[in-house]
């Protein structure tokens, strides 16, 4: 699929030099401040320098007074509290840190995790029954599901518990019969929030009603960058500082099951964004992919480093064995798009097939999605004929809109604009791919369909230093909605022919003046290249080997200098 490269529109010069004039910035990211919509020297330094004493109050969430009151006779009276999760980063590290709050101030308080092939997603009607089972809670408190439970907390109720939601997914129903929903979505701010951002805003109006001595709220800051970064939630506003501030705590984490992954993972200080979301993160999805989670909240809540050791090498193995299921399917899905799909006529892509493991369905569908720039789902069914599957979107693309709009071929869905998940039956399977097709034919224009490369400015590559990438580090943490700067050098030659790497990548060098600038291109090999000059796309990222650290250029597209087709990594 080829790419449209979009430029960067002019900024205002004067404010250009007032950034750089009071806070000492490189032309470049004083313009990469301003087209983000920051228009004064005080916003500037606000979002370089984020900081916690900036925080909301949390009493502006739907429900919180109601959910912090219950939550408080709750621990008064010593009731059973039960968290009832969900199996993702985002539901198991939001679990970890309300358990070890609670537990701070002496609550009664188990976890509950579905599990995944027998109980679905969130709350089901398996799910309640295992729990009350287990616990035969007074107060069962849904985190990262719920929102839309109606009949599942109905059942709760019957079974004489009360009932208190902190999520953050979109609502599509009448309100359950809660005492507290506490979802950001039904109120006019924090929309961006993930679960474990709203946990940590209940856990602070609690400590604002009733104060706990010698508690640091700051130390589970590290719980809430993991599950914001791992659900890829927008790193704006609220999200940025907790991120920010999230990833400091997590170098000096005082929790075994984080240091322990850090070290299976082999993530070192200082902690990146890109380190959770490809490193911390798919260990700690892996285990609720291919079965349980369990012992990625055994990890998040043990504080003895021998028992975090053992699971965090659990996880590492699970994840290995996750990889290999993927790419099983992967392929499988590949071939797929190749013999059923004319892709270029088609607005939406639907995949299902029996047998395809329902854990690593979303991350098929993400891969396809990037490959075609097409709205994907990707379904697994059993033998008995019941499916699941996972969805990824592109920009402009609600999914929960569009399966809304097919919600009468399907037994449940649920889930965010850019990601969802879906049950239905395999005899509705074709007519839901046709309707599902007829909703993006109508959702879609030609222009949305096109995938866009957005630039963030044109840099000469003989100005990549030191002090640029310290520059750009200012900017971090990167991810959604606050995206890697890219940067586009004209007209480049390279310096010396370009070196294959493992087969398939481009080590290139390029000449600036007496320098030398090298590059890594990933999959630059199974390309074909235009004959240069070219314009380069890229991102630039810090590079520490043997002791050294320099700022290293990674690659991203490439096109002729004259702009013809883009090529994309």
């Amino acid at each position: 699929m080829q790419s449209r490269w979009v430029f960067p529109q002019p900024v205002d010069s004067q404010l250009v030099r007032q950034f750089r004039r009071d806070l000492t910035l490189p032309p470049f990211i004083a313009e990469w401040l301003i087209r983000r919509g920051i228009h004064t020297s005080e916003e500037a330094d606000s979002f370089l320098n984020p900081k916690l004493k900036t925080l909301g109050d949390p009493f502006a969430l739907p429900d919180m007074a109601l959910a912090v009151e219950r939550i408080g006779a709750a621990l008064l009276r010593k009731e059973k509290i039960v968290l009832y999760g969900d199996y993702d980063v985002d539901g198991v590290a939001s679990l970890a840190l309300l358990a070890r709050f609670l537990r701070a101030y002496g609550g009664r308080v188990e976890c509950f995790l579905p599990v995944r092939a027998d109980e679905g997603y969130g709350l089901s009607e398996a799910g309640v029954r295992r729990c009350f089972e287990d616990f035969s809670p007074n107060l069962l408190i849904a985190v990262d599901c719920g929102t839309n439970a109606v009949a599942e907390i109905a059942e709760v109720r019957k079974l004489g518990a009360d009932v208190i939601v902190l999520d953050h997914h979109e609502t599509q129903s009448a309100r359950p019969d809660c005492v507290a929903l506490v979802n950001p979505k039904r109120g006019k701010d924090y929309h961006y929030l993930c679960s474990a951002g709203v946990t940590f805003k209940v856990c602070h109006a609690i400590l604002k009603t009733t104060p706990l001595a010698d508690f640091d709220l700051k130390d589970y800051l590290d719980l809430v960058a993991l599950a914001t970064l791992a659900d890829l939630v927008p790193l704006v506003a609220e999200n940025r500082i907790l991120v920010s501030r999230g990833l400091r705590q997590m170098a000096s984490t005082r929790w075994p099951g984080i240091c322990a992954l850090m070290e299976v993972a082999g993530v070192t200080a200082p902690v990146k964004a890109g380190d959770v979301g490809f490193r911390l993160g798919p260990r700690i999805n892996a285990a609720g992919r291919l079965g349980t989670a369990l012992e990625a909240l055994q990890l998040l809540l043990t504080d003895d480093p021998v028992e975090a050791r053992r699971l965090a090498t659990s996880l590492d193995l699970h994840n290995r064995e996750r990889q290999t299921v993927e790419r099983g399917v992967a392929v499988e899905a590949e071939k797929r798009v190749s013999m059923d799909y004319d892709v270029l006529n088609m607005r939406s892509i639907v995949l299902g097939e029996t047998d395809w493991h329902q854990g690593v369905l979303g991350i098929v569908a993400s891969r396809i999605t990037k490959k075609w720039h097409r709205p994907t789902l990707v379904i697994g069914f059993t033998n008995d004929g019941f499916g699941k599957g996972s969805g990824r979107s592109i920009e402009g693309f609600s999914l929960v809109e569009a399966l809304g709009r097919c919600s009468h071929l399907l037994d449940k869905f649920g889930g965010h604009q850019m990601a969802a998940g879906l049950t239905l039956r395999q005899d509705a399977f074709k007519e839901f791919r046709s309707a599902f097709e007829g909703v993006s034919q109508d959702m879609l224009n030609d222009e949305m369909l096109v995938h866009r490369l957005s630039l963030d400015g044109e840099l000469p590559i003989g100005d990549v230093d030191d002090e640029l990438l310290r520059c750009l580090e200012m900017l971090e943490p990167f991810g959604m909605e606050n995206p890697q700067p890219m940067l586009v050098a004209r007209a480049v030659t390279p310096a010396t022919t370009p070196v294959v790497l493992k087969e398939k990548h481009l080590r290139l060098e390029f000449a600036s003046g007496r320098r030398r600038v090298n590059a890594i291109f990933f999959d630059g090999a199974l390309q074909e290249l235009p004959h240069p000059p070219w314009d380069m796309a890229f991102r630039i990222e810090r590079n520490d080997f043997r002791g050294r650290s320099t700022p290293q250029i990674y690659v991203s597209a490439i096109r002729s200098a004259s702009g013809g087709n883009p090529l994309r990594s």
